[in-house]
């Protein structure tokens, strides 16, 4: 017999939740537009928006806010932070961001033409933004599988070899800055890469003089997958295994929110002493000094604590036995979820759950909508609402995956909470003819999936017609 784990820790602090009824759930969507973005996060019983910035920290953690050095220049708590991202990742240079996107736009700035291409395996939202506002035009040269969501493959995030020697040859690589990996590919379901493809994608473009820049953001989450899946790394320790996929590549951006364990912080990390002394002169005119980034001197102690901390092994297999936990509730009930489960969150297809409705009725967003207003359940809506129009024929861009996505936060809620958001979707999946489509009521000129608003399409609707389901 299978023995039950538990959580590695303990619970020292507890914070309340909100326990709506139905109608304060009602009208608190209703002033939100049908947008989970902009409800008010004491409207919000289990919130599974992001697990960006809403992890727990340790006792350890909060004991090293009170050590930082609030240093201009300098600072002791940096130079902590510089030696664990040395040490862990092993980069030579290493610049402090106010979070992930202060890197993103760095590195775009700093390598980025007008007319350029950047290959990456699936876009992600703020990174293309900010390609493309420095002139670029994102490639997608990620592998088929990833764009089916029932497809089982275990590195459904590789890089398509051929996709990416054929755009080399189609544009000349002195047209390629580099290729952006993400490590896991969050678009995809969270799904991981492999060693194996990591190592011959950055073989192919050391040939072709182009740098590998890692989106690092959920790292650790992908060494996991390499220990559990790849041949020759099931008795690696994950420090060795995240040290190993790091020397395949030139740098990173690395939101510190995510596998760090922080609630705020980031940084732009990178091999090359040339680029590496661009980037301290830009940082300071959007960043600050370089010994601070955008960052508090506590932030950075915490950020350094978090980053050993992310490489325990036991506390790594926790955090992704739980989103497994979930998933497979789902899965046994047959509700259409991304396959295999990923890294850091459980991704409903909201184009199959809600199968009458069509792509332009914004399927995801009246999920993620549906969800929270049946369970106070906050989730977040990944597909045509957040692939946004194309840029030349604003028409709307329409991703072959169309996603809601339930994002565990690490450290935070334990598998009673997972159990109730299971519930609720196996409840909404049984009334799934009951939600209504949406129409878009105001929608921003970028990055519209954080402040559009939205309504119901059935005349006098209230995207869940059955009571029943939501009070009982």
């Amino acid at each position: 017999m299978k023995r039950r784990t538990a959580e590695p820790y303990k619970i020292k602090a507890v914070e309340p939740l909100a326990m709506l009824s139905y109608e304060e759930r009602k009208d608190a969507l209703e002033r939100a537009g049908y947008n989970t973005f902009l409800i008010d996060s004491h409207d919000v019983y289990i919130d599974l928006l992001t697990d960006s910035g809403t992890s727990a920290m340790s006792d350890r953690q909060w004991g090293a806010l009170m050590v930082g050095d609030e240093a201009y220049a300098g600072s002791k708590s940096w130079k902590k932070l510089e030696q664990a991202v040395r040490e862990v990742y092993g980069y030579k240079y290493v610049l402090p961001t106010h979070q992930g996107r202060g890197a993103e736009n760095l590195l775009s700035q700093l390598k980025i033409k007008q007319g350029d291409v950047v290959p990456g395996n699936m876009y992600f939202t703020t990174t293309r933004a900010h390609q493309e506002l420095n002139g670029a035009r994102f490639v997608d040269i990620i592998i088929d599988e990833a764009h089916d969501p029932s497809y089982e493959h275990p590195f459904k995030g590789n890089v398509d070899i051929k996709k990416l020697e054929s755009l080399i040859h189609e544009v000349g690589s002195e047209r390629i800055p580099y290729v952006c990996l993400a490590v896991t590919v969050n678009m995809a379901g969270g799904q991981p890469v492999s060693m194996q493809n990591m190592k011959e994608v950055y073989e192919l473009c050391q040939y072709h003089g182009i740098d590998v820049m890692l989106d690092a953001t959920r790292c650790v989450e992908n060494a996991y997958f390499i220990k559990e899946r790849e041949a020759g790394y099931e008795n690696h320790k994950i420090k060795d295994i995240l040290k190993e996929m790091f020397s395949y590549s030139d740098g990173c951006t690395m939101s510190g929110k995510k596998d760090c364990l922080v609630n705020i912080g980031g940084f732009l990390a990178m091999n090359d002493e040339e680029l590496y002394a661009r980037s301290r002169e830009l940082v300071v005119v959007y960043e600050g000094m370089p010994s601070y980034g955008g960052m508090a001197g506590r932030d950075m102690e915490a950020m350094a604590q978090g980053i050993y901390e992310s490489i325990d092994d036991h506390y790594i297999q926790h955090r992704i036995q739980q989103v497994r936990y979930l998933g497979q509730q789902l899965i046994d009930a047959g509700i259409p979820v991304v396959q295999p489960i990923g890294g850091h969150a459980v991704y409903l297809d909201a184009r199959q759950f809600l199968s009458h409705l069509s792509q332009e009725e914004f399927p995801a967003q009246a999920l993620a909508a549906a969800l929270y207003l049946d369970s106070g359940v906050r989730a977040m809506e990944r597909g045509i609402v957040s692939a946004g129009r194309n840029k030349d024929t604003g028409e709307h861009n329409k991703p072959k995956l169309e996603l809601v996505r339930l994002t565990i936060p690490r450290r935070v809620y334990t598998n009673n909470h997972m159990d109730v958001v299971a519930d609720s979707v196996i409840a909404l999946y049984e009334k799934r003819r009951n939600i209504s489509g949406l129409r878009m009521d105001y929608e921003p000129p970028t990055l519209r999936f954080f402040n559009a608003r939205f309504s119901p399409l059935a005349q006098n609707a209230e995207l869940i017609a059955d009571h029943e389901l939501v009070e009982g």
